[in-house]
């Protein structure tokens, strides 16, 4: 399937969309930066897969209140392999096929080959004993897509382009729209994990969509507050700590048209940053073209940011997350947000989750939410 360029307009995307498949069925999409004139990237995925791979199942933990998801056929997955044998660059060679056929790209999604949630699934195994507490165990439905940034191996999402970074934007608002929309899937969530220190595998510039089957734990926690604060004051509480946030100021590192960015008040991690649109919106489906287009511009200016943040070090390694509205029950207590964070606290020192936050889930942090602040508003472009 192919997919023409959107209709005009100062702020529209002005790229194109190529669905086709991988050869074990996986779905892989091609985003372009710019829309082109007839078909576009035809080259077939030849290599020997098999079917489409399986995830496991998802476990209740009646202790916590959480599901966990096991999945046992993760564990032998591709790690750090040499640039040579990346699975994530064009395929140039057909005797050294990759994970995307075509011989070049602007930004590639394909469905995870070792997926920790997919439509086909391997559990809970037939006959297996009951559970003795709680609701049993069931199938890890649901999508784990990959978001190549760039075909470029060595490229890094804050130096890239402003177009890559908008079609980019695109890529997660549409695969967000996708995944919603089916009725297994109980909630989007869109990230990055960029450096070894993070627990990165692939080195390449890419990220990644969870559709998961049930609602995450931060996510549950958080819908529980804002029924609480619904309850008591009758407001949107992700709306209203924004509004606090802004009049009060202090935590503010950059105001746009359409989005503000600020340290939380009780901000977990050394550096860390949330970003908010000033609409009122579930996802990044919902983002009007404007705000895509200051979306762009303003996560790239967050991570120059980030990167200047602890003298000496070029590249400071981040996780990024966007917070989205569940699919179902209870959406209207959700609103998007970013959530962007380092466990480097110093130059060469990393934030350990040891014993309290690891143990007990109680957090320490060793500076302050307004020192970060600070710090994020003296590095400025």
């Amino acid at each position: 399937m192919d997919a023409g360029p959107m209709a005009d307009g100062a702020q529209r995307w002005p790229g194109q969309v190529t669905e086709r498949t991988l050869a074990d069925g996986r779905p892989i999409l091609y985003f372009d930066d710019e829309a082109t004139a007839g078909p576009v990237h035809e080259t077939a995925d030849d290599r020997p897969l098999l079917e489409a791979p399986r995830a496991g199942e998802v476990r209740y933990d009646v202790l916590t209140g959480e599901w966990v998801t096991i999945a046992g056929h993760r564990m032998n997955r591709t790690f750090l392999p040499s640039a040579a044998d990346c699975p994530l660059d064009p395929t140039v060679d057909p005797a050294r096929p990759t994970e995307v056929p075509d011989s070049g790209y602007d930004v590639a999604v394909f469905a995870n080959r070792f997926p920790s949630f997919a439509p086909l699934t391997a559990g809970p195994v037939e006959g297996a004993p009951a559970v003795p507490f709680g609701p049993p165990d069931a199938p890890a439905y649901g999508h784990c897509d990959v978001v190549v940034f760039s075909s470029d191996h060595d490229a890094a999402v804050v130096d890239l382009p402003a177009a890559r970074m908008r079609t980019i934007v695109e890529a997660w608002a549409q695969r967000t729209a996708a995944h919603s929309a089916d009725p297994g899937v109980a909630e989007v969530f869109v990230f990055e994990n960029s450096g070894q220190e993070i627990g990165v595998t692939l080195t390449h510039p890419h990220g990644q969509v969870y559709a998961y089957p049930v609602v995450a734990p931060r996510t549950g926690q958080l819908l529980e507050q804002a029924r609480r604060h619904r309850e008591a004051t009758g407001g949107n509480l992700l709306a209203d700590v924004l509004a606090a946030e802004q009049a009060e100021g202090t935590r503010v590192v950059l105001a746009g048209e359409h989005f503000t960015a600020y340290v939380p008040r009780a901000a977990r991690w050394p550096v860390e940053v949330h970003l908010a649109p000033h609409r009122d919106v579930p996802d990044l489906a919902a983002l009007d073209d404007a705000e895509r287009a200051e979306l762009a511009e303003v996560y790239q200016e967050l991570l120059r940011r980030v990167n200047r943040f602890h003298p000496g070090v070029d590249q400071v390694p981040y996780i990024s997350g966007w917070h989205q509205a569940p699919t179902g029950a209870e959406r209207d207590l959700g609103r998007l947000h970013l959530q962007l964070f380092s466990l480097l606290r110093a130059p060469g020192k990393l934030k350990y989750l040891a014993g309290s936050e690891s143990g007990m889930g109680a957090w320490i942090n060793d500076t302050t939410p307004e020192r970060i602040a600070e710090r994020l508003r003296e590095v400025a472009s």
